[in-house]
């Protein structure tokens, strides 16, 4: 059994579309960082480090988005979420899974004007491309879509320059499994902070 811990709207919500789009089966336990249950002995027990997501994989923890979706890629490859006997494909994907966690997700804690200008990187790099890497979607696509889903609901500066990103968000948005992600955990509750 596969259960992912996760807290409403953050980084968590990428594995979470990930396990809807391979149709996992699996149990949601959602920790309120407002009450600190990230912090808890319980769930320190199973990620010392007290981030989200975890996914338990029977009773072993996986942690850090790029790992568990690399993971459940593998783990369900009719999915389609990596690229098929194609080595350097696949070496794109994870080269964007690297970006994508180095530079895009820190860029809003540096400032909205940094994030703006690394979401430029971004939007040039995804200039006559339907999906990030090939011609369908992949993981990265799916951690992409968590970035700016999050920038653009908390920016305070538009995003309308970025006609390429708002593109590939709705292409992701009319996807069953995002809808459905984004309603279960708007239904538990968001708690980002501003």
């Amino acid at each position: 059994m596969l259960t992912l811990y996760l807290a409403p709207g953050s980084s968590s919500m990428a594995p979470h579309i990930a396990l809807r789009e391979v149709d996992a089966q699996f149990e949601i336990r959602a920790l309120s960082f407002a009450r600190r249950e990230n912090r808890n002995s319980t769930y320190l027990a199973i990620n010392p480090e007290g981030k989200v997501p975890t996914l338990l994989i029977e009773d072993r923890p996986l942690t850090e988005v790029a790992g568990i979706l690399f993971y459940l890629a593998r783990r369900f490859p009719d999915a389609g979420l990596l690229p098929d006997n194609n080595v350097e494909a696949e070496a794109k994907v994870v080269s964007w899974m690297s970006f994508l966690a180095a530079t895009v997700h820190p860029a809003r804690r540096q400032g909205v004007e940094n994030a703006l200008a690394v979401y430029r990187v971004v939007e040039r790099r995804l200039d006559g491309r339907e999906w990030v890497v090939g011609g369908r979607m992949s993981i990265a696509d799916i951690h992409l879509f968590r970035l700016f889903w999050r920038f653009r609901n908390s920016a305070r500066s538009s995003t309308e320059e970025f006609q390429n990103l708002l593109a590939h968000h709705d292409r992701m948005l009319a996807r069953p499994a995002v809808r459905k992600t984004c309603e279960v955990e708007a239904a538990i509750g968001y708690e980002l902070p501003a």
